[in-house]
């Protein structure tokens, strides 16, 4: 009998604990998004805003012709947005990670070797 006594605060303390880290943890989780805002908020409204306006006259004009679309498409990313934010964007120039295809062909690659 006296070792279900002792067993009895133990299992307390356990239980007590990892209610306190889940606490601690649901805390921490709503407390660092806060944290993750590292530039000004003003800071590309400017530019979204030339996109907004663009894609606003877009909606309330008549359908484009297939010409006009592509005329618009090959100026820019898109017919609406044009080459705002351009540089901004991630593509493979810019950036240093592997694509999806990359990754394939490497494990195959790594597969037939075997």
């Amino acid at each position: 009998m006296s070792l279900i006594n002792f067993n009895l605060p133990i299992n307390r303390l356990v239980r007590s604990l990892i209610t306190v880290c889940f606490c601690a943890l649901m805390f921490v989780s709503n407390a660092f998004p806060a944290l993750a805002i590292t530039s000004s908020p003003t800071k590309g409204t400017d530019q979204l805003l030339g996109i907004e306006k663009d894609a606003q006259k877009a909606v309330l004009r008549e359908p484009m012709s297939m010409e006009e679309t592509e005329k618009k498409a090959n100026q820019g990313i898109n017919e609406i947005q044009g080459d705002d934010d351009k540089e901004k964007m991630k593509n493979p120039s810019n950036t240093r990670a592997t694509s999806f295809k990359q990754q394939v062909e490497k494990a195959v690659s790594q597969i037939k070797k075997d």
